[in-house]
């Protein structure tokens, strides 16, 4: 059909523009106008808390559902930089709060920590807030600023002095785009938990203040990281799992960052594989998943056949096999990560895989050394593993 036909030419298109676009079109970027996209509002929030974390920076961020609807995040970094306090143009708090991508929420690096799917920035947060409260510590001051839909209401006003340092950021999600949906504590929760897992050290705090009667409070902090995520999935401590837990940590140039792994087996199938790039987690799998696979097969493999535990004629075991019984997390951090999707959920790049690949079959290979009879469970089947000498049947 002609554009003739159709009556359609350049005065139909209608051009959109910063958090204008927001307003218009809310699901494009919190995923709806549900529940799901109240937390994605929260997510925004507390990634851009918790960029440089990994590095040591912002190690606590606590959220409060309050009355109203509101949602509290606050955090114990050093402050956003203000711009009437001479912060950088782009870095600002009014920046942060009005620009699309401001804040340092896009995977830009391997310490930028991506707690939101679609990672867009607390501007988006903001355009979809009915009011906003941001509230500044740093270098002595205290600074206020507040929004209405995403417009600040007027410039930061400074108080002080003061000696704390932080960010704490107040909202109201706008009924008139998210109707009478609210935040569900548990599933706030569940999601914490997995971001305190990935950032080992970070503490996570949550607390419903709403005024159903009761106050609930969960607070989130693994010191161990991926091996407490590891316990947890097999529904152990991490005290009575650590003997049976095997991982590690590693540095990459070739891939540009880092990579923590940690896996266990237990005596029932079943296990599974949870994946993670600079914090988002990866549903999809990728080539962090497939490294670790392959990694694991040819070093289990090798030791199979040092041991005898495999007939020369019969072929190597696969991963379906090997990863029957395992249950492993794995988390790498890059400063150019390649992930297919709009929402993150696979991660590419083929030097990924080439890295934790060789990273993984040169542990396992030095801890089966160290442990010449692991668990039965890494050989499906096994009768006995090690057995006295002769193959798996």
């Amino acid at each position: 059909m002609s554009e003739d036909a159709v009556g359609y030419d350049a005065t139909h298109i209608e051009v959109l523009e910063g958090l204008e676009a927001v307003r218009k079109r809310p699901g494009m970027y919190v995923g709806s106008t549900g529940e799901h996209g109240l937390h994605e509002l929260v997510f925004l929030l507390v990634g851009r808390a918790l960029q440089g974390a990994p590095a040591g920076r912002g190690r606590t961020v606590d959220v409060a559902l309050l009355p109203e609807g509101r949602v509290r995040v606050a955090d114990d970094g050093p402050g956003v930089q203000v711009e009437a306090a001479g912060g950088g143009p782009g870095a600002g708090l009014e920046s942060q709060m009005t620009l699309l991508y401001a804040g340092g929420t896009r995977p830009l690096d391997r310490h930028s920590v991506i707690a939101s799917r679609f990672a867009l920035g607390p501007a988006v947060a903001n355009a979809l807030s009915a009011r906003l409260r941001a509230e500044v510590w740093r270098e002595g001051f205290h600074w206020v600023q507040e929004y209405a839909r995403g417009a600040p209401v007027g410039p930061p006003v400074p108080y002080g002095p003061t000696t704390r340092t932080g960010t704490t950021i107040t909202f109201r999600p706008d009924p008139g785009v998210f109707g009478t949906a609210r935040c569900s504590f548990d599933a706030l929760a569940e999601c914490f938990r997995e971001l305190a897992f990935v950032n080992r050290g970070v503490q996570l705090s949550l607390t419903d203040r709403r005024g159903t009667g009761t106050t609930r409070s969960v607070r989130c902090r693994f010191p161990d990281g991926l091996r407490d995520f590891a316990a947890f999935l097999t529904g152990r401590t991490a005290a009575a799992a650590e003997p049976d837990i095997t991982g590690f940590e590693k540095e990459d140039p070739r891939m540009a960052g880092t990579m923590e792994v940690a896996m266990t087996w237990t005596s029932t199938p079943g296990g599974h594989i949870r994946s993670f790039a600079n914090s988002s987690s990866t549903p999809q799998g990728g080539t962090h998943v497939a490294g670790l696979l392959d990694g694991l097969a040819a070093a289990v493999n090798a030791f199979a056949r040092e041991r005898r535990l495999l007939a020369p004629e019969e072929p190597d075991l696969g991963p379906d096999r090997i990863g029957a019984h395992l249950t492993a997390v794995v988390s790498v951090r890059l400063d150019r990560p390649e992930f297919k999707g709009a929402t993150r959920g696979l991660l590419g790049g083929t030097l990924v895989r080439d890295c934790v690949r060789e990273a993984v079959q040169d542990h396992m290979a030095a801890w089966l050394r160290e442990n010449p009879n692991p668990p039965a469970a890494l050989l499906t089947g096994a009768d006995p593993f090690p057995g006295s000498g002769g193959p798996v049947t």
